[in-house]
């Protein structure tokens, strides 16, 4: 056992160097640059989409949402939104449900005024392959997936598409998500972490957490707007293997891990902050999860009415609850839970009321 667990750090470099040194050269954001979605309104910020290789030889591409922040994104964070599931869209349950900034109504697309892009750069992915967009051209690949392989195929995402967005390469990166996307974060910031122990490439400032399980649940009109064959051609996307898109793949299971390990080594691996915002849900009381966990409770008003909870661990942990919110909180407390994420980011004390 001794032995296996010292030749999986060397293993795993090996596979992440052998997908690092296949990845084309050539490619540029030019070619990603999306002109404008269908029925989208006028921004005067850039959006970007389309596919990224993450292996080579088994043709294993992950599709990715990138929208520019919209006021001087020179100067503001990039994050990484990963949902859950597992098996569920970032594009369509994050990015166009969510928190991007725009959500589909009827034929066209409205501004979501509570959108992260507000305050960072946001990069939404497809992952792992059999979600959304991403695919595999081996279609053994499917069968194998699980929590590990995600991981690599993660990094090595982000490893080649800062090869075509060379300037967020040294930008302040936080990784964020929700659902089983609790799996995601802190496995992929602690291999990370451990990549730039051999090359410093990311420059990782935080994780954010956002829920633990799964109720997804998207409009049918996010569903049908990504279904739509000029929508499609717009965000440079394919359908490999499938008939449709889908909110959901059907062909991921869960891994009951110890997640706390995880957390453990992002933590002792460097500086990056833990930010789990957790909220309250009608068939998981508040009250006692609290009581389960011996947290104190500290109420934030707003207007005399209760706006969230908040429970901070020096400058490593911060622990909140949104008041009203579903599992899909940007969903559900859009205004709020932009409050929370704007703190976040700055790496200030939570709000006394939001």
């Amino acid at each position: 056992m001794a032995l296996a667990l010292a030749l999986f750090p060397l293993i795993f470099f090996m596979v992440v160097e052998s997908s690092l040194s296949s990845f084309e050269k050539s490619s540029h954001s030019t070619f990603d640059r999306i002109n404008q979605l269908p029925g989208q309104p006028q921004v005067s910020y850039q959006q970007f989409s389309g596919y990224v290789t993450v292996d080579e030889k088994k043709q294993r591409a992950l599709f990715y949402y990138f929208v520019e922040a919209e006021i001087d994104p020179a100067s503001k964070p990039l994050v990484l939104w990963l949902n859950g599931g597992p098996g569920c869209s970032s594009l369509g349950v994050g990015a166009f449900s969510e928190n991007g900034p725009f959500r589909p109504s009827g034929k066209v697309l409205v501004r979501n005024e509570h959108s992260w892009n507000r305050e960072a750069n946001m990069l939404y992915l497809e992952t792992p392959i059999g979600v959304g967009f991403s695919y595999s051209s081996d279609s053994s690949s499917y069968v194998t997936v699980n929590d590990k392989i995600t991981g690599t195929d993660n990094l090595v995402f982000l490893h080649n598409w800062f090869a075509k967005f060379p300037q967020y390469r040294n930008r302040s990166l936080f990784i964020s998500g929700e659902s089983y996307a609790g799996h995601y974060v802190p496995q992929l910031a602690e291999i990370m972490l451990q990549f730039n122990k051999k090359q410093k490439l990311f420059n990782l400032k935080g994780i954010a957490q956002v829920t633990e399980t799964v109720d997804v649940c998207v409009e049918d009109e996010t569903v049908s707007y990504l279904n739509r064959r000029d929508v499609q051609n717009a965000l440079h996307a394919r359908l490999v293997g499938v008939n449709g898109w889908l909110v959901c793949s059907n062909i991921l299971d869960y891994e009951m891990l110890d997640l706390e390990v995880y957390c453990g080594k992002t933590r002792q691996g460097g500086n990056p902050r833990l930010g789990l915002q957790w909220r309250s849900r009608f068939c998981y009381p508040v009250d006692w999860h609290l009581g389960s966990y011996g947290l104190r409770e500290n109420y934030r008003y707003s207007r005399l009415i209760v706006g969230g909870w908040t429970q901070v661990y020096g400058d490593i942990l911060s622990f909140a609850t949104i008041r009203g919110a579903s599992h899909e909180v940007p969903f559900s407390q859009p205004a709020r839970s932009l409050v929370l994420f704007k703190a976040f980011l700055e790496g200030r004390p939570l709000p006394e009321a939001f």
